[in-house]
């Protein structure tokens, strides 16, 4: 009993080295410190990763999961016009987003009904083994967002973020295209070489996304040259 009265005391404890919250997933990759301040004029990297039980993300139906959650993220009326998803690429189990917004408050708010939205979305289009639409965690942990302050900067996350499917060797299966179908360069006008593209994927609207705002995002990083679509990010 004594020992029991003695763990009641209202002395504070020290907290542990490296105690809190910890990342979730399968590798804590997402620090969970607190998040810079944010301009309005830089725009943002935004990395989100899925947990391995949603299976491969470039097909039509995931990406017409993503399609809608985009819109329904345009007309969320907490961030219209704060909140800017303006470039998109959806990789094998992730994807990476340019956005633009107000400020810190702004962009958490906007990627958390983005998540939301998709989460929601993506688990409509998937079944459990009974035929029901899917329940549970969909993306691994919270966003990773990285800030992007030069013209430098943006040109080398939009050549990584339009060009990622090369990265990953998802081109070699559509030697042909010189754009990658899952992801915004057919709505982008800063490639170099601006023919119109010979295959085109029939039937698959592109994701809806917004005209860029900030000069960075615009007009700044063509100060560096326009980007070359055969290109293999780094």
């Amino acid at each position: 009993m004594g020992n029991r009265q003695q763990q009641l005391s209202f002395m504070p404890r020290k907290r542990a080295r490296g105690g809190g919250r910890k990342p979730t997933g399968e590798r804590a990759g997402v620090s969970h410190d607190k998040r810079p301040e944010l301009s309005s004029r830089d725009p943002v990297h935004v990395t989100l990763k899925t947990v391995p039980e949603v299976g491969k993300l470039r097909t039509k139906t995931i990406s017409a999961a993503v399609r809608r959650a985009l819109q329904c993220s345009m007309g969320w009326s907490r961030t219209r016009g704060k909140f800017r998803v303006c470039q998109v690429s959806v990789q094998g189990d992730h994807i990476h987003m340019l956005v633009e917004a107000a400020d810190k408050r702004a962009l958490s708010r906007g990627m958390q009904g983005f998540m939301i939205s998709c989460a929601k979305q993506i688990n409509a289009e998937l079944r459990d083994a009974n035929g029901k639409p899917r329940r549970g965690r969909v993306f691994a942990d919270r966003y990773h967002s990285r800030i992007l302050r030069t013209p430098r900067e943006v040109r080398a996350c939009l050549n990584y973020v339009l060009g990622n499917w090369r990265h990953h060797g998802f081109d070699k299966a559509l030697p042909r295209f010189r754009l990658d179908p899952y992801a915004t360069g057919l709505a982008f006008d800063g490639w170099c070489d601006l023919r119109r593209p010979e295959l085109v994927p029939i039937g698959e609207p592109g994701f809806l996304v917004w005209f860029p705002k900030t000069w960075l995002l615009d007009k700044g990083w063509r100060r560096h040259g326009l980007l070359d679509p055969w290109a293999v990010p780094g």
